[in-house]
C-alpha cells in the first residue's frame, strides 16, 4: 500500500511568541490547538469569524473561500479564518493567543467505526462510533466528522461523557436537504469507517462552580446539554449541584430526552426535565399535556428572578440560540456563567 506522505510547515505568531507545526491537509487553528496553542475559536467551521486571524507572511489556501465571515475589508488586510485555512509555505500570523483558549483534551484526528445507532424521534438519531482508543473529552464539546462524499467536516456535539470507554455518542438532526446527514441517515452501515477530529468547544462542564445549572436546548442541541447532566451526576464532587433541562420543539413528535435524565440517580430530586412544543398541530392539542410555547420562555418562567444565580448551558438552532441570549441579557446574568459554542 503506498504511503502518502504530507507536507508539514511551520507556523509563527507574530509577537515573537510561540511556533508550531501544521501539515498541509490541517488548518491553523486546528494545528494550534493541538500544538496547546491556545487561539480563539467557537463554531470552527467558518460562520462565525471569532478564528480571524491576520496573515503577515507566508500563504494559504481556503477550505471555504466564501465563508460569511469574511468580508472584503478583511480580504484587504489579508485577515483569514484560522479554522478554514490550510499552509501553503511557512507562515507568520497575528492572532489573539491566550491560555484561556487552549483545549483541556488535545485535539485529534483518529479513524472511528459506525458500532451502533438508534432512532430517538422522526430526524433524530443516537449514532455511537468506536474509536481505535480511549479519548478525553469535557461533558459539552463537539467534534468534526468527515463523511464519505462530503464536502469539508461537520460539527456535531457527544452525548455521552469520558469514563475510559473507547467509543464517542452523538445525537444528530436530520438536516433537509443536507448532503452530511443524508449519508449518515440514508448510507453510512454499521462497520463503515469516518474520521472524526475533536474534542473542540468551550461550552464545556465547568466542575470547580458550585451554582445550579440551567440547560435550555433545541433539536440537536439535547446531545450537550445531556452530557452535561451526566457529568453532573458522574462528578462526586458536585453531587449538590441541580440541574434543570429545558428541552424545545414543533410538536410532540421532537420532544425526546427524558429517558437519559431518568437514568440518572436523584432524577425528580436533582435532576429535572421540562419539555415544551412551539407548534402544535390538532392532534398535539389533544394528546399533549406539557406546555406550550419557546423554551426560553419556560426556563424564565420556571426559574424566574434567580436565573442570574445559575450557570447556564445553552445548544440549538440559531432563532433559539438568539431568544436565550437575549433573555439571559434581560434578567443579567453575567457572562461568566453562559456558555455555548456559536454554530452557523
Amino acid at each position: 500500500m503506498e504511503t502518502i506522505i504530507v507536507a508539514t510547515f511551520n507556523i509563527a505568531l507574530a509577537d515573537g511568541g510561540a511556533q508550531f507545526p501544521c501539515a498541509a491537509d490541517d488548518t491553523i487553528l486546528r494545528a494550534a490547538l493541538r500544538a496547546g496553542v491556545g487561539l480563539p475559536y467557537e463554531c470552527n467551521a467558518g460562520g462565525c469569524g471569532t478564528c480571524k486571524i491576520e496573515l503577515v507572511a507566508g500563504d494559504v489556501a481556503s477550505n471555504w473561500p466564501g465563508a460569511p465571515a469574511l468580508g472584503e475589508r478583511d480580504v484587504a488586510r489579508r485577515r483569514v479564518l484560522g479554522c478554514q485555512s490550510r499552509p501553503l509555505s511557512d507562515c507568520t500570523v497575528k492572532a489573539r493567543a491566550g491560555a484561556q483558549y487552549a483545549q483541556a483534551s488535545v485535539p485529534r484526528r483518529v479513524r472511528a467505526t459506525l458500532a451502533a445507532s438508534r432512532e430517538l424521534t422522526h430526524d433524530l438519531r443516537e449514532f455511537r462510533f468506536a474509536l481505535p482508543e480511549p479519548i478525553d473529552f469535557k461533558p459539552g464539546q463537539y467534534a468534526l466528522l468527515y463523511l464519505p462524499g462530503v464536502d469539508g467536516p461537520r460539527a456535531y456535539s457527544m452525548s455521552d461523557i469520558a469514563q475510559g470507554q473507547s467509543s464517542w455518542d452523538f445525537l444528530i438532526k436530520r438536516s433537509a436537504g443536507g448532503a452530511a446527514t443524508s449519508v449518515l441517515f440514508d448510507s453510512l452501515r454499521k462497520g463503515d469507517e469516518v474520521t472524526i477530529d475533536g474534542p473542540y468547544g468551550m461550552a464545556y462542564l465547568r466542575t470547580d462552580v458550585d451554582r445550579d445549572i440551567v440547560c435550555i436546548a433545541g433539536g440537536s442541541g439535547l446531545a450537550p446539554v445531556v452530557s452535561i447532566a451526566r457529568g453532573v451526576a458522574a462528578n462526586p464532587a458536585m453531587d449538590g449541584i441541580k440541574v434543570h433541562l429545558f428541552y424545545g420543539g414543533r410538536g410532540v413528535r421532537d420532544i425526546c430526552g427524558e429517558d437519559m435524565l431518568r437514568a440518572l440517580p436523584g432524577f425528580g430530586q436533582r435532576f429535572h426535565f421540562h419539555p415544551i412544543i412551539s407548534t402544535p398541530d390538532e392532534a398535539d392539542q389533544k394528546s399533549w399535556r406539557g406546555r406550550f410555547g419557546f423554551v426560553h420562555q419556560l426556563a424564565l418562567e420556571t426559574i424566574g428572578v434567580a436565573m442570574a444565580s445559575h450557570e447556564i448551558y445553552f445548544a440549538g438552532p440559531p432563532p433559539m440560540a438568539q431568544a436565550v441570549q437575549r433573555m439571559l441579557f434581560e434578567e443579567k446574568v453575567p457572562g461568566a456563567q453562559v456558555h455555548f459554542d456559536a454554530f452557523y
